[in-house]
This record gives C-alpha cells, structure tokens and sequence, in this order.
C-alpha cells in the first residue's frame, strides 16, 4: 500500500460503510417515529400523513443542496488527504462554510414563502391537509436552515478522514433526542403536528455539536503529523467544490422534481387525500429500507477519491462488488420476509382509513425489489463525482427521473385503470419498472469509467 494516507486509507467498503449502516438505519427508524406520532392526532391522523407526504420533495430539495455540497467538499478533501495538500484542505474548508451559509440564508427565505403561502406547493389539497403542510414544511425547512447545512464541512472532514464511525454517533445522538422530544411535545405539550416538526428540527442539533468536536480533533492531530504538507493549491477552492456540487446536486434536486410530479398525479385522482396517505406511507418506507444501500454509497465516495489519489484505483471494482452483494443479500434475506409477512401490520402503524391502509399495504409489497435495484444504483452513483464526472452523472439522472420513472409510473396507473384495478396498484408497478432500467443505465455507464473498467485503474 501507497504511504500517502497512512493507517486510515487501507479501510475497505465494509470497514467504512458498517458504522454508517447502522447510523441511517437507526436515524431512518427514528424517522419513521414522526409518521408513527402523526398516526396519533386524533381526526388529522390521513391529513397529516399527506401533508408530511407533500412535504417530503421539500426535505428532498434540501437532501439534495446538502447531499450536492458535501459530495463536492468530501470528494476534494480525500483526494487532498491522499496528497498531504494541508493548503488545499484549508482553501477547500473556507468555501465549504461559504456554500453552507448561503444554503441557509436560501432556506431561510424558503420556509417563509412556504407559511405565507403554502397553496403554491398544495394548490388542490384538501384544507386540512394544506394547514398541516403548511405547519410541518415551514417549521423542518427554517429549523433545518439553522442546523442541518451547518453539518456539512465537519461531516465532510471526518469522512474525508475515513471516521465515519463519528458520523454513526453523530446519527445516533440526532435520533435520539428527536424520539425524546417527539413524546414531550406530542403527548406532554399537545403540540400537534407543530411539535413533531420541531423536534426533528432541534433533535439534529446533538449530532451538529458532535460532528464539529470530532472534526477539530482530527484536523489538529492532522497537522501536527504533516504540517504544511505538499505544496499546492487550488486556483478557486468554490469553484473545485460546485464543479461537483451542482451536477450532483442537481442529481437529488431532479429526484425531488420526480417526486412532486407524482405527487401532483396522485392529488388528480379520485381520492386525493387516500392515495396521498398510502404513497407517503409507501415512499417514507422505501427511503427507510433503502438507508443501508445508502451508507454504502456513501463510503464509497470518499473511498474511491483516496484511492484514486493513492494511485490504488484499481481496487475499487472489487469494492464496488462487495458493497452491491451486502445490498442484494439484505434485500432478500431481511427486507422480503418482512414485507411480505408483516406489510399489512406495517401500514397499520402509519394510515387509519381503510382504503389507505390497503393501498399502502399493497405498495409495502415492492420494497423488496426496490432495494435490490434502487439500492446498487445508490452504491454505484457516487463514482461519477469521486472521478469528476459529476455531469455525465447528471445526464444519467436526467434520463433516469424524466424519461424513465415519472413517464412509466403515470404509465402503470394508465394501465392498471385500464385492466381494472386501482390506479395507484398500476404507480407502484411502473415506479419500478423504472427502478429496475434505471439501475441498468447507470451501471452500464459506472462499468465503463476509468478504474471501474476491468484491468482498469492501474496506472490511475
């Protein structure tokens, strides 16, 4: 092995993806816990699971600033570790405060125009559900301004640093507090939908003290064994950080635009208030179960940039095929079974109308092959930003939302009516058809970037 990244770049996929696995998980359940308390407001119980629904390509947008900015910054800050360039690092570190503050001040604004006028993004909703959107969607969009894009420079330096155990506790810690409040504000305050936003919103504040603390550590004990480093620097460190953050941003930005169109889709049916509650129910899961698939793809971004600057590029095929066969076997092994024999139970637990709760049940039945072909395109994603092709990333995730999955979900609910059976069935079945096509576009462009070819990467 290279010297350039001493002891933590020998870590493989597993050794970085474990803690993060368990981080997401647990953050994904704890998630949940908000639909679980939503579930509990008498009489608003279908209201609020849509609103949080039509909440949800909000968060999205957000996930997607967040997820776009910290891709960049991770990707820059490994390879600069790689090198020992402490000077790029530094550069590298003032842009990433530069892009977080402005990303609040946006959101900021954000969640103002979304309490003053919350009918832009629910235009045709029903005014039970516009009230709770209107409450939830303001209070996580101006709480998250104020905490979560703090997060993203000290979660990016400890990744870089291959410390993603701090990123598990940092995870654990946010979950936590968000549970313990979650039942102080529901149940001891009577806050409503109100106090679940809020909880969400200042629960984050535990992983956002954490995360900092451990990346100052790690930046001190970096400087003292390099110092100065390498020469070298960066002409525009922002402009090396959004050459990457915007493509991939842009990326998530275009999941969430997926995602308010099939909601749009869904409140011109004949049941507006009912589907909206099963798809939430549907897609919150989905999220939920996709989260280890996730953790791995995350890893291996700062996995692939070290290694590509340690010149190991060619390592990272193996890689790419250990971290799709942990996704593959905990696909079938864990999340069938469950779904299949606990996917009426688990609607329950979320939808109270009976229609709902059917519709939801039958979309909890797809998860399974969502996670197999949803999940290895989330491992396998991160490559085009670790090799700086962020935008033939972009024009594959082009490709995969507008011409794939909101044309074939609209597509299913078109032929399922036709046959007879509800619209929403016909959704779930063309939403993964498009998963399943999707997962095939995109590895068949991964397979053919640099070091990912076979024989590849040998002389990166």
């Amino acid at each position: 092995m290279s010297g350039q990244g001493g002891a933590s770049g020998s870590k493989g996929v597993l050794q970085l993806a474990w803690p993060l696995v368990l981080s997401f998980t647990l953050r994904a359940t704890f998630t949940l816990v908000d639909r679980f308390y939503a579930g509990t407001l008498e009489g608003l119980e279908d209201a609020s699971q849509a609103a949080i629904g039509l909440a949800q390509p909000i968060e999205f947008l957000m996930i997607a600033c967040w997820v776009g900015a910290s891709n960049g910054l991770t990707s820059k800050l490994s390879a600069a570790m790689g090198a020992k360039q402490s000077e790029k690092v530094d550069q590298l570190s003032r842009a990433g405060m530069l892009v977080s503050t402005a990303l609040a001040v946006a959101f900021l604004l954000f969640a103002a125009l979304l309490w003053f006028a919350p009918t832009i993004v629910a235009p045709s909703a029903a005014p039970d559900v516009v009230r709770q959107f209107q409450i939830y969607a303001s209070v996580v969009v101006g709480g998250s301004a104020l905490t979560t894009f703090w997060s993203i420079l000290p979660d990016s330096v400890v990744k870089a640093h291959h410390d993603t155990v701090t990123t598990m506790w940092a995870g654990i810690l946010s979950s936590l507090l968000n549970v313990a409040l979650n039942t102080l504000f529901v149940f001891v305050f009577e806050w409503g939908i109100f106090g679940i936003a809020f909880s969400t919103v200042i629960g984050r504040l535990a992983g956002l003290v954490y995360a900092w603390l451990r990346a100052a550590a790690h930046e001190r004990r970096r400087r003292a064994e390099i110092g100065a480093g390498e020469p070298g620097r960066f002409d525009n460190a922002l402009k090396e950080i959004l050459g990457i953050a915007i493509p991939s941003g842009l990326t998530y930005v275009l999941m969430a635009v997926e995602g308010a169109i099939i909601n749009e889709i869904l409140r011109r049916g004949d049941d507006p208030t009912v589907d909206l509650a099963a798809w939430s129910v549907y897609d919150g899961l989905g999220r939920s179960v996709l989260m280890p698939a996730i953790a791995f793809g995350v890893a291996m971004l700062p996995l692939i940039s070290r290694r590509r600057a340690e010149g190991r590029g060619h390592e990272l095929r193996r890689e790419l095929r250990i971290a799709i066969s942990v996704v593959v076997g905990y696909a079938l092994l864990l999340v069938a079974p469950f779904c299949l024999f606990a996917h009426h139970w688990l609607a329950e637990q979320f939808v109270k109308d009976p229609a709902a709760l059917d519709r939801a049940a039958t979309g909890i039945l797809w998860l399974p092959l969502v996670v197999v072909f949803a999940g290895s395109t989330l491992v396998a994603r991160p490559a085009f930003d670790a090799l700086d092709r962020a935008k033939l990333g972009l024009l594959v995730s082009v490709a995969r939302s507008l011409v794939l999955a909101v044309p074939l979900t609209y597509l299913g609910g078109l032929v399922a009516a036709w046959l007879g059976y509800v619209r929403i069935e016909g959704y779930y079945a063309g939403s993964v058809v498009g998963t399943v096509v999707s997962c095939a576009l995109v590895f068949g462009v991964v397979l053919r970037l640099g070091p990912f070819r076979r024989g590849g990467g040998r002389a990166s």
